[in-house]
């Protein structure tokens, strides 16, 4: 029987800034050897962050060329800097039959679903409670007091975008929401409209085998 190798799945993770997308999402790309989607941003780098690793840090200049030369699948402005995914890597993502995640914003997963309906899967962190956002994003200890506040001023707007989603994950305990989103993702790979290449087949391989007479 002949194998056919399904597309590339794309697992979209989104949330508020300090809801906890990020420690999520490398927890699962470490757990399961997955690929992660390295996105363009104009934003400078933090103390920990590593160029290519976390993002692909560039100048306006640059990003203005490829937004201008259409290589972006998605790109959006959050929090005053932009971020971007090329499209070139997503299309060979799927091709490939390469799984990918993507730790982006509601807009960057509005696209990737406008543009990817039957192969993309989009999941979004919710905090317990905004109160335990805040003081997620103040223990951070990484921006200034009215970064903070424009940030839980946006997650306002973010948590609007729930209902975009497929699957929604609270992170009041990271164990507990980490076995929520590998179950989703386990899942997502096995669904029918993935897996019905191989169901042909079989039922290929089935009538082939049929005496002639049955």
């Amino acid at each position: 029987m002949s194998k056919e190798v399904p597309p590339g799945l794309l697992f979209v993770i989104s949330s508020p800034s300090g809801a906890g997308k990020t420690t999520l999402a490398r927890r699962l790309a470490a757990d399961l050897n997955l690929r992660f989607s390295v996105s363009f941003t104009t934003r400078s780098p933090r103390s920990d962050e590593v160029d290519g690793r976390d993002y692909r840090f560039v100048g306006n200049e640059r990003f203005d060329a490829m937004v201008a030369g259409g290589e972006f699948a998605e790109w959006a402005m959050v929090h005053g800097n932009r971020y971007g995914t090329s499209i070139t890597a997503v299309e060979h993502t799927i091709e490939s039959g390469t799984d990918c995640l993507f730790d982006i914003d509601f807009q960057g997963g509005r696209q990737i679903r406008r543009q990817w309906p039957q192969d993309s899967v989009l999941c979004f962190i919710l905090p317990p409670s905004m109160a335990e956002l805040e003081r997620r994003l103040r223990a951070r200890a990484t921006d200034a007091p009215e970064v903070i506040a424009r940030r839980l001023a946006m997650a306002c707007q973010e948590l609007e975008h729930y209902a975009e989603y497929d699957y929604l994950v609270v992170n009041d305990s990271l164990d507990r929401a980490y076995e929520e989103m590998r179950a989703i993702y386990v899942a997502a790979r096995a669904m029918r409209k993935r897996r019905e290449g191989v169901a042909r087949a079989l039922l290929a391989e089935a009538a082939g085998r049929r005496s002639p007479g049955a």
